[in-house]
Parts: C-alpha cells; sequence; structure tokens
C-alpha cells in the first residue's frame, strides 16, 4: 500500500471512531435524568423509563415527541434541553418496560 492509502484509512478509520462516541449515551441520559427529572416527576428512573416498551420508546423518538411525553408523564415543570433528549430517549429504551433492565437511579 502507498502512503497515501494508509494515510487515507487511518482517516476513515478515525472519523468512525469519533461518530461513534459523538452518539447519544444510556448513561448519560441516566444522569440527567437523576439530574433534572428524577425530583421533578416524583419517581425513579426506572418507574419513568417503563411507563412504555421499547418500541413503544422507539415510535415517539422517532415521531419527535420525546419532549412532550417527559412533559406528559412529568408535568409542565419537566423540561430537559434538545441536545440532552438523544440521551434520554438511549436511556428509556435501554431500561423499558420490556427491556429486563434496571437503572440504579
Amino acid at each position: 500500500m502507498t502512503k497515501f492509502t494508509k494515510l487515507a484509512l487511518v482517516a476513515l478509520l478515525g472519523m468512525a471512531v469519533m461518530t461513534a462516541t459523538a452518539s447519544a449515551d444510556a448513561d448519560k441520559g441516566q444522569k440527567i435524568y437523576s439530574k433534572k427529572l428524577k425530583e421533578v416527576c416524583s419517581m425513579n428512573g426506572g418507574d419513568f423509563a417503563a411507563k412504555h416498551t421499547q418500541d413503544e420508546w422507539t415510535a415517539i423518538i422517532e415521531d419527535g415527541k420525546l419532549a412532550g411525553e417527559i412533559t406528559a408523564i412529568c408535568g409542565d415543570e419537566a423540561s430537559v434541553k434538545e441536545k440532552k433528549l438523544g440521551h434520554i430517549g438511549d436511556f428509556v429504551k435501554e431500561f423499558a418496560s420490556d427491556s429486563g433492565n434496571v437503572p440504579s437511579c
């Protein structure tokens, strides 16, 4: 392989790794829930995520209605910044009622 080809492969691999780290994270979502929503919602993260199944949460997230669903479950005082909704979305899918997982918050 030429130096250019090696450099191109390394750059491509680097971009792939950076893209994976920039995606949403269930652990971050759990921390955000604990910090911003737990008190407002008056329930722990497991109870909140168990309000829907994984498929139901996925549909809510894909329809762009996650912020509205948080408000519907927790009341008007519950709000999360738009950039953090992806993390909350991963959190609720990870710990949904049919997932068998239990969060620590």
